[in-house]
C-alpha cells in the first residue's frame, strides 16, 4: 500500500516548523546548531516525496536520491564548520549564548 503524498508533507511541514521554533527560540548555539539540521531533514523528506510521486519518478532517474544527497553532505559540512566555530567561541567567551558572540565584531 502507498502512503499518500499528503502525509509525507505533513510530516515534512511540523518538522521544519520544529526546527523553526527552535531556530527562534533557543539561546544556545549548539540547539540552534540541530535545530537548522532539523530543517535540513524536513527538506529532504519533501525531495524524496515530489521525486517519488513525480510522473517520470522511474528507477534510472534517481533526481531525488541525488538531490538529498547533495543536501546531506552540505548538512554534514555545515554541522563540521558551526560546531568549529562554537567550539571556538566557547574557548574564547566560556559560553555558547550567539548574542554574546555579537561582541567578537571588528
Amino acid at each position: 500500500m502507498l502512503v499518500p503524498l499528503w502525509m509525507y508533507l505533513a510530516v515534512a511541514g511540523a518538522l521544519f516548523s520544529i526546527g523553526v521554533f527552535g531556530v527562534l527560540a533557543r539561546r544556545n548555539a549548539v540547539a540552534i546548531l540541530m535545530s537548522v539540521e532539523l530543517m535540513l531533514n524536513a527538506v529532504n523528506i519533501n525531495l524524496v516525496a515530489f521525486w517519488r510521486y513525480s510522473e517520470t519518478s522511474t528507477d534510472l532517474l534517481l533526481n531525488g536520491y541525488a538531490f538529498t544527497a547533495f543536501v546531506l553532505i552540505v548538512a554534514a559540512a555545515e554541522a563540521a564548520v558551526g560546531l568549529a566555530i562554537i567550539i571556538t567561541v566557547y574557548r574564547n567567551r566560556r559560553s555558547v549564548i550567539p548574542e554574546e558572540a555579537v561582541a567578537l565584531k571588528g
